[in-house]
């Protein structure tokens, strides 16, 4: 889609923690030199783009929640289940997440992947969203991993054009269809919504015919508490060639775990 996407993975690295009381000073010097730099790690002051890096306008953060169908889901209860994957600050970071992430075509039950702009919770009561709505496209199976992949990149690649309105988006695997959305900050500025509806579309490939239905988060709430979605408008995208890339057990195996 952007040039400044193609190919720009890098391996990924892990620190290793230790502490092992019996070992040489020579080890015990080296696991407190360790130690010290896991602990600056865990006081992160912000993710920022490492050297030569291509940096992106916003940090970003992957998010992970599933749910049991039919269990009641409160608002505690929903933040609880959602898992934080990591923030990344360029593209060579956001690649070190995705190329090891399960596609949403992979996935099974009641699960969700969102990435939303680092500081913003993926959840209707955050002060960023509350204010705000989503479109929402409803897919048929098969589309999710291709049409999820070209979202997000055009919301990295600020392709939107929208300025700082852009929260998030999410892709919302269900047994028999697939729901992806992307979410704004103010639902009453119908220029915004509107610019963004039609960014959709093209950076979709979405056939003329294609239903979308924007919803306000006030109306979610009202409507459906639970964090399902209206069922009127079921959108049947024309064939659209997905080949489901291969699942991965690499860095996100809790995740992998779960589904």
């Amino acid at each position: 889609m952007n040039n400044k996407f193609d190919a720009l993975k890098d391996d990924d690295s892990g620190d290793h923690d230790q502490n092992e009381e019996n070992s040489t000073q020579k080890d015990g010097e080296k696991e407190k030199t360790d130690r010290d730099k896991s602990q600056s790690g865990g006081k992160r002051k912000a993710v920022v783009p490492g050297p030569a890096e291509h940096p992106l306008q916003y940090n970003y953060t992957f998010w992970y929640s599933r749910r049991t169908p039919g269990r009641p889901t409160s608002s505690q209860s929903y933040e609880q289940n959602i898992k934080q994957i990591g923030t990344f600050a360029s593209v060579e970071q956001f690649w070190k997440f995705y190329s090891h992430m399960v596609r949403p075509g992979d996935l099974t039950g009641h699960s969700d992947f969102h990435l939303f702009k680092e500081g913003i919770k993926p959840m209707w009561e955050d002060d960023a969203n509350k204010n705000g709505g989503k479109w929402i496209i409803r897919l048929r199976k098969g589309l999710a991993s291709r049409c999820w992949e070209n979202l997000i990149l055009a919301m990295l690649g600020e392709q939107f054009m929208v300025g700082e309105e852009i929260c998030g988006a999410v892709v919302s695997v269900r047994f028999q269809e697939d729901i992806i959305s992307i979410w704004n900050k103010t639902a009453s500025d119908q220029a915004t919504t509107a610019r963004i509806r039609d960014t959709l579309r093209r950076v979709l490939n979405l056939p003329p015919n294609t239903i979308m239905e924007y919803k306000t988060h006030t109306d979610s709430i009202k409507i459906a508490p639970q964090g399902t979605m209206s069922s009127k408008l079921c959108l049947m995208v024309n064939p659209l060639k997905v080949t489901r890339p291969q699942a991965s057990t690499l860095p996100f195996g809790s995740v992998h775990q779960q589904i």
